[in-house]
């Protein structure tokens, strides 16, 4: 299986803008540049991308292991917080944070870690980044 995403730019970093579209079409030549990136500035950018992607992954290898152990979630909330930082003079992914939010009904609080846990390492996404990638799970009554 593949998918693609597509990207480009015109001009210089700072002023110059470009067009992300995916396979799908939910990205169709959205906007993102310097600012969207870098500043409060409108449009998208690769970095919130890959946290709406690691949310997405996440949350559902989540779904997969509870249906694996015999639960099914009423509901699973995932935020994903990605860090962008210098690092010895280049942009880094230094981090990505997860924070879960789940009601599972029946399901005992440390089997609830125990499979968050393992989705947040086996998740694809995970496995691609080279970030750290830490989990905050709550399961509400």
């Amino acid at each position: 299986m593949k998918r693609t995403a597509s990207a480009a730019w015109q001009g210089d970093l700072k002023v110059g803008k470009g067009r992300i579209s995916t396979q799908s079409g939910v990205l169709s030549e959205t906007n993102y540049g310097f600012g969207s990136r870098f500043e409060d500035g409108p449009g998208t950018n690769p970095e919130e991308l890959i946290a709406a992607a690691h949310a997405g992954c996440f949350t559902m290898a989540t779904a997969a292991a509870l249906g694996k152990a015999g639960f099914t979630a009423e509901r699973l909330d995932t935020k994903a917080t990605l860090s962008l930082e210098q690092v010895d003079g280049n942009w880094t992914i230094t981090a990505v944070h997860l924070d879960l939010k789940a009601r599972v009904p029946g399901l005992p609080e440390a089997q609830f870690h125990e499979i968050a846990a393992g989705a947040k390492a086996g998740c694809p996404v995970s496995r691609v980044l080279k970030a750290d990638i830490s989990l905050a799970a709550i399961l509400e009554a």
